[in-house]
């Protein structure tokens, strides 16, 4: 019964030089991966702690505060909330890590300026250099790419 199959897997689909997903992430973004998956599990105690009405010191990009439902509570929570989702499916290979990896990018690479200028047009007339920047337009420029091999990428 076995010799009548056809295989449907030819060198044309799996090529035998494809890079596994996990290969293609350098330990640097391993590492950061890591790091805000754990992080994201304290989002859930973040939250109650808001429904409670108790202060949770919460800062991301630049952003401060010590109330988690106020605007920037939530704003860093769901931002936590992302990155834990992305580093999930970052560090399992999935399909969709990639697309949300890049928004997360994105996003932080929005943020920080934001945050870096808005002393300057204010009238607090301040100025903080965001380090974040460092990690995030590399992390940003890998996973841009390494995304056509990614989304291409089928496990045999």
């Amino acid at each position: 019964m076995q010799e009548n199959q056809i295989d449907l897997l030819t060198h044309e689909l799996a090529p035998e030089n494809a890079l596994p997903r996990k290969k293609m992430l350098p330990l640097w973004i391993k590492i950061f991966a890591w790091i805000f998956l754990i992080f994201s599990l304290f989002v859930p105690i973040v939250l109650v702690l808001g429904v409670s009405e108790h202060d949770a010191k919460l800062a991301l990009y630049g952003l401060e505060t010590n109330k988690p439902f106020s605007l920037t509570g939530i704003i860093i929570t769901a931002i936590f909330a992302i990155k834990g989702i992305t580093a999930f499916g970052l560090l399992k290979e999935k399909d969709w890590a990639i697309k949300i990896g890049i928004v997360d990018a994105i996003i932080g690479i929005t943020i920080c300026p934001l945050v870096m200028f808005s002393p300057v047009i204010g009238s607090t007339g301040g100025f903080s250099i965001r380090l974040e920047l460092i990690a995030l337009v590399p992390y940003l420029l890998k996973l841009l790419k390494i995304k056509p091999q990614w989304e291409s990428f089928m496990y045999v």
